[in-house]
Order: C-alpha cells, then sequence, then structure tokens
C-alpha cells in the first residue's frame, strides 16, 4: 500500500507544490510508463482518490485545477479513460487493501487500461434484471453472457463486471461485481458501428471466462451496492458543471500501444501552443468548448442576428453557468461534511439538455452545411475543402452523437425517477421485485 500523502489544505498550496514537484520530475525524454511510474504514485495523477488509493482527497474542482496545472506546466496528464473515471474510485470505495494496491495502482500508472460490462441487451434501464451468470467453480468463478454499449472495449485490459451469482435471491440481491481480465478466450468483443460514423461502443460475449474469486469487489452479492456507487461517480463526472480538465492524449494499457513511447511527443514544448487541424474540428471544439464555437461561427456567418439563434445561444450559456454553479455549490456543502442529494443526477440530465441544445441551435447556425458529415476520417480533408468550414464536422458530429447522453449512464427516466424516489420520497411504483427470486420473475422475451 502506498505511503499516506499528507497534503496541504489549501488549493493554492497544492499547485505551489504541484509546481515544485513538476520542475523536479518532468522529463520529456522519459517513455508514457515511466513517467505515469512517477505521477500515479504522487498522488497527483488522480487527486480526488482518497489518500489511502494513490490520491490526495480533494474535491473535484481542485482536482481540475490540478490537471489543468498539468497541462500548462506543459508535462503529459494522468492516463485517461474509465479505470481513472469510474473503477478506481469505485475500488477505493469497496475494495481490500490487497485490490487497492494493486487494481488501483495499475490505473494511475496507465499500466492497464478498464471497460465497463453492465448493461445487456435485455437489462438497459433495468440494470438489476441482468441475466449474464457467474457461477462458482473451486477458486475461480465462471462467467457467461452477453454485454452491450462497452466503451473503449477494444483496448481494456481490464473490465468492471457484474453478474448474477445468486439467481434464488431478490433480482437486487443476487449480483456480485468483479473485475474481469479481457486477454483470455472467451472474450469477444464486437464493435457497434454508430450513426456519427465512429464505433465506440461494442458488444461483448463472455463464454466460459474465469474470474479469480480474489477479483470480487465489495463482497458477494453485494454487486449492486458496489455498481451504483459506480454509477454515481458515472453521473458526476458526465454531468454538467465538473469543469474542463485536459486529460492525456496518450492512451493506457496493453493494447493501444502507448506506454513504451516517448512521453514529450505527446504534449506540445512547453510555452508553444496546439495547432488546430482541419481534421481536427471535434478536439478543438472540445478544447474551445462547444458554446463558444457556436458563438464565434454564428458571429462569423450572420446567423447570429437571428434573434431565435440569439435567444437559444444565451439559453446555451446559462444552463453551463447553472452547472457551474451547482458544482461550486456542492463543493461549499461537501466542505462542511454534508451533501446534495441527487446532484449527481441533476447534473446528468443538464448535461442532456445541454447537448440537445447544442445539436439545435448548431445545427440552424450552419444551416444546409449541417446535412453533410464525414462519416469515415479520410473522407473529412475533401469536406473541410468543399464547405471551406473546418468546423463544421464539430457541429455535425456533436448533433448525431446528442442522442446518446440521454441513454448511457442511466437514461434522463431513470435519473428523474432515482430523484422522485430517493430524493423527494416519491412512492414507487408497484412492484413485487423486491421480494420475489429473480429466477421466478418474468423475463423479457
Amino acid at each position: 500500500m502506498t505511503d499516506l500523502l499528507q497534503s496541504p489544505t489549501s488549493g493554492d498550496e497544492l499547485i505551489t507544490e504541484l509546481r515544485t514537484w513538476l520542475e523536479e520530475n518532468w522529463d520529456p525524454d522519459l517513455t508514457v510508463a515511466e513517467w505515469w511510474d512517477r505521477l500515479g504514485p504522487s498522488g497527483w495523477a488522480a487527486p480526488t482518490l482518497p489518500v489511502n488509493a494513490f490520491g490526495r482527497g480533494v474535491a473535484r474542482s481542485v482536482g481540475v485545477q490540478i490537471a489543468q496545472e498539468i497541462s500548462q506546466f506543459g508535462a503529459l496528464g494522468a492516463p485517461n479513460g474509465l479505470g481513472l473515471l469510474l473503477a478506481a474510485p469505485t475500488i477505493a470505495d469497496h475494495g481490500t487493501p490487497e485490490q487497492i494496491d494493486t487494481f488501483v495502482r495499475d490505473i494511475v500508472t496507465g499500466r492497464r487500461a478498464w471497460c465497463q460490462l453492465f448493461s445487456e441487451p435485455g437489462a438497459g434501464s433495468d440494470l438489476a434484471g441482468l441475466t449474464t451468470r457467474a457461477e462458482l467453480d473451486g477458486d475461480e468463478w465462471i462467467v457467461n453472457g452477453q454485454k452491450v454499449w462497452t466503451s473503449l472495449g477494444q483496448t481494456a485490459d481490464l473490465a468492471m463486471l457484474i453478474a448474477r451469482t445468486a439467481p434464488d435471491l431478490p433480482k437486487h440481491q443476487g449480483i456480485t461485481y468483479f473485475a474481469l481480465d479481457m486477454h483470455q478466450p472467451g472474450v469477444d468483443v464486437r464493435p457497434l458501428r454508430e450513426m456519427t460514423g465512429h464505433a465506440m461502443f461494442n458488444e461483448t460475449f463472455l463464454t466460459d471466462v474465469r474470474v479469480p474469486t480474489s477479483s470480487v469487489i465489495g463482497g458477494l452479492n453485494n454487486g449492486w451496492a458496489v455498481a451504483n456507487s459506480t454509477l454515481g461517480h458515472e453521473r458526476s463526472g458526465l454531468g454538467s458543471g465538473g469543469g474542463s480538465a485536459a486529460v492525456a492524449v496518450a492512451m493506457p494499457g496493453t493494447v493501444a500501444g502507448n506506454l513504451p513511447r516517448r512521453a514529450g511527443d505527446f504534449v506540445p514544448a512547453k510555452g508553444a501552443k496546439r495547432v488546430v487541424r482541419s481534421d481536427a474540428a471535434g478536439r478543438a471544439a472540445r478544447r474551445a468548448g462547444m458554446q463558444d464555437l457556436l458563438v464565434d461561427l454564428a458571429r462569423g456567418n450572420g446567423t447570429g442576428a437571428d434573434p431565435i439563434i440569439r435567444q437559444d445561444l444565451v439559453r446555451l450559456y446559462t444552463l453551463n453557468e447553472l452547472g457551474r454553479f451547482n458544482a461550486e455549490r456542492l463543493k461549499a456543502v461537501r466542505s462542511t461534511g454534508r451533501d446534495v442529494p441527487g446532484m449527481a443526477n441533476i447534473a446528468k440530465l443538464s448535461m442532456s439538455n445541454i447537448v440537445r441544445l447544442q445539436r439545435d441551435v448548431g445545427l440552424r447556425i450552419v444551416g444546409a452545411q449541417g446535412m453533410l458529415h464525414a462519416y469515415d476520417p479520410a473522407d473529412q480533408p475533401a469536406l473541410d475543402e468543399a464547405t471551406g468550414n473546418p468546423f463544421l464536422s464539430a457541429v455535425t458530429m456533436s448533433a448525431l452523437y446528442a442522442q446518446a447522453p440521454s441513454i448511457y449512464g442511466g437514461t434522463d427516466q431513470v435519473q428523474r425517477n432515482i430523484i422522485g424516489e430517493r430524493v423527494l420520497g416519491l412512492p414507487k411504483e408497484p412492484s413485487n421485485d423486491k421480494g420475489k427470486p429473480f429466477s421466478e420473475l418474468p423475463k423479457n422475451g
């Protein structure tokens, strides 16, 4: 287990300490693996994690400051992906010291990349209705089933898996959470092509795959509670107002192939500006902020004079500011040891509203050009030249993808149900699912 890190309580003191540490440790000639081996155990890669889990126990807003400072210094940032976003905080919450020392260390140092195996074709919004099963065989579990919407599954070393281990218990009680090795026979990852032209998601088939009992996270048949912890971290990370921190462009894990490469090749020279190429308009939009990009486009093509477009750009600004204020409010409340119930769900709903508004106002700004999209990256330069607008792809990509946020990470309807039932105390829909064994419940056809 890593030594406990004694962090200053002041954000300014932390930033000063970080700058000193970067001056002493950053070396662009290190490999990515060597650099992350320094960054991860120091607590700077995942500062929001607890101090006993390779973090510094700071608030999310301070974590954003730290990530931005690393980027502004000109050093390579922390490993990105679902390992740092979801697996590490979940294992820090529920894992044993040995699991933290093994799994979380490999996450903050980028040694292993993770994916999430939760949703199933017949168990999306009703996640507790999952049918992937795990059966004990000595000191191993044998898993069979199908998962879907697996982000980055093709580059993952490990997976957060929930499977049914006790079908005779009620559906929320017979689930166990596992850390699954993706590099074994029986794991079949197949890409799902989206209407954006990309394939960020996959479906994953599990046939007699094995998981050691030491990889059970949070205890046998306690997987629903652990999964809810993961979903809470997911909603907080996906929600509006969380800030915009730079993340490493180097990908973690053994599959992506970035670990042996020179760390300095993934960042611009210190003090240099990043060059925005026309075939990277989507990435440019994320850096500048989609809101700012839309304002600039409206000013440039004259649509900013349209009162409806102006009104919607102000609405977009307002929603983003509300998200930021809610994040600051949550930070202030948590500093006193309290919480704001349902804030992660509210942030997730707000984010869905923001991306839908970005879609609608963005397509009105670009007009008929919004019907054009390069579904193959190789076609992007030709489209840029034909339209004379290298940022069009950022608008069309955002518009095509806007349908996804209201589905992934829990649908908008699920978020509203959680707020209504768990926060406002409204009555739940009548159901006998809670007490009846899962094996006796009707299944989807």
